[in-house]
């Protein structure tokens, strides 16, 4: 595949897998053996469709309206890096506490591997702390990075 091509790919997996819940554009478009690294919060990658519809499944359950916007996306070779935003609300339970109504912004970026059409290792860093905060599931302590006055 052509690194646009790949790119393309890419843009397809934000738009039907988050944006749309489509779970069979994981299977589609995720190689079985595939590799997810960055997702949760304790650094366990995710293998394959079989642990990342779950996952998906999860944070849509949490946020039904997840609106991921492709903010910046480029290619070399068989990579391709993507820098997205999310806007959405917490409106479910599926994180293991009630759903608070706040609406929560984030942001992140991907970096994928793709072979034959399929995501074969995936890279994330995302803001899960910045989430946490907005829908009031952790509180910072005292210290802060910012100069006090």
């Amino acid at each position: 595949m052509s690194v646009k091509e790949n790119v393309e790919l890419m843009r397809r997996w934000f738009k039907e897998v988050w944006n749309e819940g489509k779970t069979q554009t994981i299977h589609d478009i995720l190689a079985p053996d595939g590799i997810g690294i960055g997702e949760l919060e304790d650094g366990t990658p995710l293998r394959g469709p079989g642990e990342f519809v779950p996952f998906v499944e999860r944070v849509r359950g949490a946020f039904p309206d997840i609106n991921i916007v492709v903010e910046d996306a480029f290619g070399a070779k068989d990579r391709v890096v993507v820098r997205w935003s999310a806007t959405m609300t917490h409106r479910g339970d599926h994180l293991g506490m009630q759903a608070t109504g706040k609406p929560v912004r984030i942001t992140g970026i991907t970096i994928a591997r793709i072979r034959d059409n399929k995501i074969i290792e995936g890279w994330d860093n995302w803001d899960q702390l910045g989430m946490l905060k907005q829908i009031g599931a952790y509180e910072s302590p005292q210290s802060t990075l910012l100069k006090s006055a």
